[in-house]
């Protein structure tokens, strides 16, 4: 059975694996957009090291969980963002000001929500984790 949007499944599949205590998930298909979301939430520290295992069905990622996420998921429809609309969408999705990460796709890669305000540049909302 096909996917329709493999990144709201990894994400939930990471969220249910947090809850039951679980420390490793394993996701088949994988793509650049899941690498690059997994290295944010990696560089936030809200996952472990993840390693791609090849197959010939697209691969399999092996993603080590430390139990450290909250809440995790897409934000769908991608709403487009202005750097003076962050903070509205951070009290939409975010419990706290200082709390959790919205990840925003913009024209040099996806990036943080802190990273955007920063470089002062917008994009389009793609998740949220806390």
């Amino acid at each position: 059975m096909a996917q329709n949007d493999t990144l709201a499944s990894i994400y939930s599949q990471i969220l249910i694996y947090e809850r039951l205590g679980r420390k490793v998930c394993r996701f088949s298909p994988i793509s650049k957009m899941i690498k690059a979301n997994l290295s944010i939430l990696q560089k936030e520290g809200y996952i472990g090291e993840f390693k791609e295992i090849p197959n010939n069905r697209g691969g399999i990622l092996e993603i080590n969980l430390l139990s450290n996420i909250n809440k995790c998921g897409v934000i769908k429809p991608r709403y487009p963002v202005t750097k003076s609309e962050i903070d509205k969408f951070e009290k939409r999705f975010l419990p706290s000001r200082n709390m959790g990460i919205l990840i925003i796709s913009t024209s040099k890669g996806l990036i943080t929500h802190n990273e955007a305000k920063k470089k002062s540049t917008g994009g389009k909302l793609i998740a949220y984790c806390y």
